[in-house]
């Protein structure tokens, strides 16, 4: 009896032990089970991965629905500021090739009334000359890899405040003029504020036009240089069929006006064919050495080369923005042009005329230039726009114009290219 008092004594003395220790351990077993318990100490070690795992799939849930939101809301953004609704607006121009895409139609087309623009030519105002179908003034050109901003005509207005923009070229480069100015005056609201700085006419044979923007006080100005490069007078000792010249090797002697721009735009192109110049008696001559079996695709090419030597040693571009257009394809029905080969809608297929080698002579050698020098490349996607030019309805309906583009058209995109690129990816420089 003795013994069996003791020995309840030392189990209750246990037990209290054991429940001191869960006391201080602040660890309360299931189920009766010890805390030494080796089930007990599995148990535990699954609990606190479970709780590690918990945390983490928090933290990647997390992560993904901020990824969602984010991919979710800056598109939204993206339609909100450029209008056109699609998530590639990120996409630097330079980063992708802004002239491969297609024609869309867009009904917030034409951006300007001609009729309402008093700096486009009659003979490119093609509704006012009679033109009744309107759909060729609703295209609008949209890249495969990114997306041509909306035009902002304030911001633009405001980023060209006391600037100089030059055109230099020949009549494709002043139809360019003529839009990007009309482009601007939808901005304006007096226009009388803008007008051109002599009072002079939009003509085809003056050689300078400049309007000013006074109340932003920017220019946008006109050269016209139709090969670039210098032309002379007969040679001395020169064969009798032999009344011109075209000095591959000189720029063009009102070039120095071009220097001190912010953008210079560049073209030449639609006066290179013999009828421009051999049937006119009008040969190539380098330094005091007439050319007469000269190709005329070897002077184009060193005509570009005295041009882009010229644009290295002149032009600071660390100020000056130098863009060249290139080539425009014409849509004549055959080689007499008389007849032109228009249609309603813009074409699905280039059927050859985004090939051309003054085009392709452009790019190589600006890509072999030391400073840098956009190219708009805009070959292929005019190519397309057979629907979009002159044709019978200019200023002389009986003499067809498969050459030049109708205002508004065209020209309208090749500058909405040129300020994208002004106001995206130069915007830091600029």
């Amino acid at each position: 009896m003795i013994d069996m008092m003791k020995s309840l004594k030392r189990v209750a003395s246990l037990k209290r032990s054991a429940s001191i220790n869960r006391r201080a351990l602040n660890v309360t077993s299931p189920r009766g089970l010890s805390v030494l318990s080796p089930r007990v100490s599995r148990w535990s070690g699954v609990s606190h991965l479970f709780h590690i795992l918990v945390v983490i799939g928090f933290v990647i849930s997390s992560l993904i629905a901020i990824g969602c939101g984010y991919m979710f809301v800056l598109p939204s953004l993206s339609q909100a500021f450029y209008g056109y609704g699609a998530s590639k607006t990120n996409v630097p121009l330079s980063s992708c090739n802004i002239f491969n895409g297609s024609w869309v139609l867009d009904d917030s087309y034409p951006l300007y009334n001609a009729t309402e623009c008093p700096f486009v030519e009659q003979g490119f105002n093609c509704l006012g000359n009679g033109r009744e179908d309107k759909d060729y003034l609703r295209w609008r050109w949209k890249p495969m890899d990114c997306v041509i901003p909306r035009l902002d005509v304030q911001s633009i207005l405001g980023t060209l405040r006391g600037k100089r923009v030059v055109f230099v070229g020949d009549s494709m480069s002043r139809t360019q003029w003529e839009s990007l100015i009309c482009l601007l005056m939808t901005g304006v609201e007096d226009k009388k504020s803008v007008y051109e700085v002599n009072g002079n006419k939009i003509t085809k044979r003056i050689r300078f036009l400049g309007v000013r923007f006074s109340s932003f006080n920017f220019t946008v100005e006109f050269f016209r240089s139709v090969f670039l490069v210098q032309p002379g007078g007969m040679p001395r000792h020169a064969p009798k069929r032999v009344k011109s010249t075209l000095k591959l090797d000189k720029l063009d002697n009102i070039s120095s006006h071009w220097v001190n721009s912010d953008v210079l735009i560049f073209n030449t192109g639609q006066w290179w064919v013999p009828g421009k110049l051999f049937d006119t008696g009008c040969y190539f001559q380098v330094r005091n050495t007439l050319k007469l079996g000269m190709p005329i695709s070897a002077a184009y090419r060193t005509a570009l080369g005295t041009w882009a030597s010229w644009v290295e040693k002149n032009i600071n571009t660390n100020r000056t923005r130098v863009f060249f257009r290139s080539f425009e394809p014409s849509h004549w029905s055959d080689q007499t042009r008389r007849f032109c080969n228009m249609t309603q809608h813009p074409l699905s297929e280039a059927r050859g005329r985004d090939q051309n080698l003054f085009s392709d002579t452009i790019l190589e050698v600006a890509k072999n230039m030391t400073v840098p020098v956009t190219v708009l490349h805009i070959t292929s996607m005019t190519a397309l726009r057979s629907d979009a030019h002159v044709g019978n309805w200019s200023d002389s309906p009986y003499t067809p114009d498969c050459s030049h583009w109708c205002l508004p058209g065209v020209p309208d995109v090749w500058n909405e290219i040129v300020l994208s690129y002004l106001l995206t990816d130069y915007r830091l420089h600029f």
